[in-house]
Formats: C-alpha cells, structure tokens, sequence
C-alpha cells in the first residue's frame, strides 16, 4: 500500500513538473541581460521545475554577461545551459554563462570558447601570455585577462567543472567541440534534441542557491518562453548599426524640419528616430568624442554648401563623420561591431545630400526675385508714347506709366532703374539686348 502511494504521488510529482525554455540567440546585451533577470525570477515564483537556457551566442558586452551570471547563481530554480541546436555556439560570453549554470549541456556539431576578453575602445586583445610589448595598454589588457581568468575559474570551482581548460580559453582563445568538451570535463551532457535532455537531466542532483534539488524533468511540460516581440524589437534597437542609423536619421531629420518650418513629416520622424536612438545610445557603451565629432562632421559638410572653400570644409567634415562613426562605440565585443562598410557608405551619402542641399539652397538664395515691385527693376520693355517727360512703356506685357528725361519714340526700348508706386523710372536700353518679354517687342 505505502509504496502504491510512492508510485503514485511519484507520478503525479513528475505528470506535474514544468520547464521552461528561454532562448538566447545573437550577440549578448543588456536586453538579453534583462530578459533572462525576468524570465529565472519570474520561474523562481512559479516554482518551475528547472529552467534550459538555449545558447547560440558569439559572446556580448562583458557587463550583461556579469548580470546573467548573478542573476543564474542567485536563482533558486536550477538552470540548464544547453548549447543547440547542431552549428550553435557559445562563444566568449556564452563560455561563461555556460560555467555559471547548474547544468551545462550541448548538442552535436557545437562549440565554446574563445573567451579571451577584448578591449573596451578598439584596439583588439592580444593573449595575456604575450609579454612583449610594454605601456598602459599592455597593462591594462593583463589586468581584464587575469580578472577573466579569476572569475571563470571561480565559477568553475563552484559547478566542479575543468578550470583549467577555462584559463585556456580565456588566455589562448581556445575553443572545444561538444564531444570534446565532455570528455573535458567541460559540460556534464550531450543531448542533440530537447526529449534527450529531458531524460538525461532527470534524477540529477544540483545545488541552487535555495539547496540541493534533485531533478525530475522525464515527461515534463515544457513551455516556450521565448523573446517576446518588445524584447526583439529592443534588441534591435539597441544593436550599433540599427542606433548608429536611427541617430543620423534624426539628425538630418531635425535639420530639414528647421530649414522648412512647418514640414512637419522631417520633424516627426526626426524625433522618434532621434528618441529611439538615445534609448540605444543609453544601454551600450558610448564615446561622447566620436558623438561630438559626428556632429561636428556634419556641421562642416553643410557648411561647405554655404561657405564654398574649394572642399576643405567638406573634405573635413567627411574626415570627422567616419572617425566618430568609428569611435562612436566604445567597445570591440563580439556581435557590437560598427559595421566599416555602414559608416563609409553613409558618410559619402551623407556629404553628398548635405552639400547638394545646401547648394541648391544656396542658389535659391542668389537667384533674383521674380515676384513683387523688385523683380520689375532691371527690366526690359518699349516705350508705347511720350518721352522727355511723362509717358507710358509696356513690360512684362502690363501698360506703365513712367518718366524719363532722355527723348525716345514709341518702340524704343527701356530699362527700369526704379519703382516709386505705381510709376516707373526709366533709362534708355541697348537696342541690340533681347527684350525681357516677347510680347513687348
């Protein structure tokens, strides 16, 4: 009897465990940071049986990573990082959210590593066992190596995994096939789909930060808890290329918009981009210098169009543009790179439309009046009668009444010289000019 209600209540434990499945996909940031905070606390109050954290990752800023990591070892509801599907990665960051979970599994035709940290402003990284080379850089470089290296082995100690192949990867840039991996003492399993980790998992005994919880995952409920499209759509957001293209679309936005008061359709879009691009620039690792030189670039190419100086405003300001781009993003993180073939291309695209804009502005503005009283200075028209004196000219096919000192016949032709009213002021023409107005031939 008693082991009947084992056997049952057994059941019933395991008909009634849920997993949830989370999905980390691309280049790790603070979106992602945030989505899985929320995701492991929010399985932490629904009591879920365990959480698979699905990697296929390139790596990320070094700071959502930290926040992952704290937020897995803060968790009371045991994690699972699996590496999947088949042609996945966990690279550079996903090495190390890898070493904080509970369980690390992967699939076949996977891999992880290259967990070398890069330097934060350009520059690259370069392995910390290379010794030549001196200077604060070099410095610099050894000390974020040794960190790496101290925090990876840290979390390697507390999951009982090998240490020593995670200094390799962080110093060398080693990295490790799924197989390899767990003849390594890497990950503990390998599972090439999601009914094959459920079974592996299951009876395993993990140590959260609530205790020790043995796993029972064989026939469990697994719920999708993917990205949401708010988070897609931030994640977007929050890419360089995406913010590097909304903050310029913002920009020449808002400069149409002043150029033309009442455009209204230049500043409307102006303003989203330019509100979507600082919520960007506010989640990723910016260089005030490069924003400054941007707009400064931008400045001396539309300066050119006013103030021609044979192309050194616009050769500058094209200078300027592509070397804030550059530096725009103060990091070399994998997946957060500023694509060279963006910046060039919106630069040269940049100075073109500035500077055809301004010159057409600009010869709008030199271009003569043709509406009102002083469009009628300068030109050309008949005498119809009188002359010295009072008499009447035709111009621009209207009949006037002018005055002019010199004695002509009707036909002659005349020049304005100025308007007072309704009267003009007249001087003799060369005969030999074209008239302004056909009809007053």
């Amino acid at each position: 009897m008693v082991l009947t209600v084992l056997a049952l209540a057994a059941a019933g434990r395991a008909a009634a465990s849920t997993v949830w499945e989370l999905s980390v996909e691309g280049p790790i940031g603070p979106v992602t940071s945030a989505y899985v905070d929320e995701e492991i606390t929010a399985a932490d109050e629904a009591g879920v049986e365990a959480v698979i954290l699905r990697l296929d990752t390139p790596g990320g800023l070094d700071q959502a990573m930290r926040g992952i990591v704290q937020r897995i070892l803060a968790a009371r509801t045991p994690v699972v990082a699996w590496v999947a599907p088949a042609g996945a990665r966990a690279a550079s960051a996903g090495t190390y959210i890898l070493y904080a979970s509970h369980v690390a599994a992967m699939a076949p035709a996977t891999n992880l590593g290259a967990a070398t940290p890069v330097r934060l402003g350009g520059g690259g990284a370069t392995p910390s066992g290379d010794e030549g080379g001196s200077g604060d850089g070099d410095a610099l470089h050894r000390k974020m190596v040794n960190d790496a290296v101290a925090y990876i082995r840290g979390l390697a100690e507390l999951r009982g995994r090998n240490g020593d192949w995670a200094e390799k990867a962080v110093r060398e840039g080693a990295s490790l096939e799924a197989g390899a991996a767990r003849e390594a003492g890497v990950v503990e399993l390998l599972a090439g789909n999601r009914d094959e980790l459920l079974a592996t998992l299951d009876g395993r005994r993990v140590e959260t930060a609530a205790g020790e919880r043995t796993l029972h995952t064989r026939g469990a409920t697994v719920v999708d808890r993917s990205p949401d499209w708010r988070t897609r759509l931030l994640a977007a957001i929050a890419h360089p290329n995406f913010a590097y293209i909304l903050m310029l679309i913002g920009i020449y936005g808002l400069i149409f918009e002043l150029a033309n008061p009442g455009a209204v359709v230049p500043g409307v879009i102006g303003g989203i981009a330019l509100l979507l691009a600082l919520y960007a620039l506010q989640v990723l690792p910016v260089s005030y210098a490069g924003l400054g030189l941007i707009l400064l670039g931008v400045g001396l190419m539309l300066a050119e169009a006013f103030a021609p100086s044979f192309g050194i405003l616009g050769l500058g300001g094209a200078v300027a543009f592509v070397a804030g781009s550059l530096m725009l993003f103060d990091t070399e993180a994998p997946g957060f790179r500023l694509s060279l073939a963006l910046v060039v291309g919106v630069a040269l695209g940049s100075a073109i439309l500035l500077f055809a804009t301004g010159t057409l502005a600009a010869r709008a503005y030199r271009r003569p009046v043709v509406s009102g009283q002083q469009q009628l200075v300068g030109a050309r028209g008949r005498v119809v009668s009188g002359f010295p004196g009072a008499g009447h000219v035709r111009v621009f096919g209207e009949l006037w009444r002018a005055d002019c000192d010199t004695p002509m016949t009707a036909g002659a032709p005349v020049r304005v010289v100025a308007v007072d009213g309704l009267r003009l002021h007249v001087e003799p023409a060369d005969s030999t000019a074209e008239s302004a107005d056909s009809e007053d031939l």
